[in-house]
């Protein structure tokens, strides 16, 4: 097969979350087991480090694969979903695996496809595994794709584990309170491992203080460990966060959520350097000043053009929204004009509710089958008092936008990874 028609073939064949949602998802770790036995357990080849959460847990992985790199680490780096390329979901010191070892991985699984029926997400995990043992990495930084508990990457025996934060997302799977959510988040939590908390309070900290009781897991809260003093935002955008270690630290990611991510991050190299890695302070300037050069982090609050000025963000449940209303609040613009598309298995509506009124709309849907119909979407706006018209992709909507633009107007493009993918893509910001 070409690289192509193997692309295709994953897509086409396993089950796959990004383009189906819930009825992919294959909870318990038996196919991970499996497909973890015939390829030689290569997770057991290197240190690894395993990232869940609702929100941040993407910029943390990368964040912190940054530092690894820059410490002089050779890491491989697993996330999901992608934005442009699928090879984005897998790294070494930020190169994307190369399209040949696609290829001959899956070649591979070929010939027990008859035995195991993996989900498209258990398959790659396991090429990702694979490809970082063929490359004798020393760590991998390991994104859990859902929850935590079920996921496929649990199979993996961590030298330290990090839980973001608790948010409202994918509850016809996790659950629908907070501490059933937490519960499935904290599955990752193991015997004599490390857990690092960003965001816990009330009955979420219960259920992590519970969970590493009964594990018997040393947990350190970030939020307690008051890493960072004081932070502030630099004329461009980003952020400088004072620590009694790091002083004067510049964060490249501008987001406001990420004066949070940072806390975590900092907490969490503390920890690891308490168990014996070798993290020098030069190390943590470089990650958080270059994260995005050093692992291609992309989507975060991420300006792709001046003029027009458009701005664009995955965050796509509740927790995430809130960041991004509250960031627009800060901007300065003439008429905001959002270009905004979700799939149709979040809470649509709750995050229709917190968007701003004052805004110009421009209703679309991504690329994929989860999507919700831009008509369907513009009803429920138009509910919530936003007003806007509905386009049947995101070009045509980010096209109208740039059509309608004057200078000193600001286009946020949101509402779901997806979104974003289908605005990166787009040759016009290539």
């Amino acid at each position: 097969m070409t690289y192509q028609e193997t692309i295709e073939y994953l897509y086409n064949e396993l089950p796959a979350f990004q383009h189906i949602g819930a009825p992919a998802y294959k909870p318990g770790l038996q196919n991970s087991e499996l497909l973890d036995e015939y390829f030689g357990h290569p997770h057991c080849k290197y240190k690894t480090i395993h990232i869940a959460g609702t929100n941040g847990k993407g910029s943390t992985s990368h964040l912190l694969a940054a530092i690894l790199q820059k410490s002089g680490y050779k890491v491989g780096l697993y996330t999901s979903p992608h934005l442009i390329d699928f090879r984005e979901r897998i790294r070494v010191n930020g190169k994307m695996i190369p399209e040949q070892d696609v290829i001959n991985f899956t070649n591979r699984y070929l010939n027990i496809k008859e035995f195991i029926k993996p989900s498209f997400f258990e398959l790659t995990m396991m090429m990702a595994f694979d490809y970082f043992a063929q490359q004798n990495i020393d760590v991998a930084v390991i994104e859990v794709g859902l929850g935590g508990r079920l996921d496929s990457t649990n199979i993996i025996t961590p030298d330290m584990c990090i839980i973001t934060n608790i948010s409202y997302d994918h509850i016809q799977i996790l659950g629908n309170t907070l501490p059933a959510i937490a519960r499935e988040k904290a599955g990752i939590i193991k015997k004599d491992i490390p857990v690092v908390i960003g965001e816990a309070e009330g009955e979420v900290k219960d259920v992590f203080l519970q969970q590493a009781h009964t594990a018997g897991a040393p947990i350190i809260f970030s939020e307690e460990k008051r890493t960072i003093s004081e932070s502030r935002h630099t004329p461009a955008g980003q952020w400088i966060f004072e620590s009694a270690e790091y002083p004067e630290l510049l964060g490249e990611l501008n987001g406001l959520c990420q004066e949070k991510n940072a806390s975590t991050v900092l907490t969490a190299v503390k920890t690891l350097k308490d168990i014996g890695y070798d993290i020098p302070a030069e190390a943590v300037y470089e990650g958080f000043a270059h994260v995005t050069t050093i692992t291609g982090l992309m989507g975060r609050w991420q300006q792709i053009s001046i003029n027009p000025r458009i701005l664009c963000d995955t965050g796509h449940n509740t927790g995430g929204i809130q960041y991004i209303t509250a960031q627009l609040q800060q901007e300065k613009y003439n008429t905001l004009r959002i270009v905004i598309g979700m799939v149709n298995d979040k809470d649509i509506s709750g995050i229709l509710h917190m968007l701003p009124k004052r805004a110009v709309y421009y209703f679309t849907k991504a690329s994929v089958p989860r999507a919700l119909p831009e008509k369907e979407m513009k009803k429920l706006a138009d509910k919530e008092g936003l007003t806007g018209k509905d386009f049947p992709s995101v070009p045509e909507a980010v096209n109208a936008a740039c059509k309608d633009y004057i200078p000193d107007d600001l286009i946020f493009v949101g509402g779901s990874t997806f979104i974003v993918a289908d605005l990166l893509n787009m040759e016009r910001f290539h």
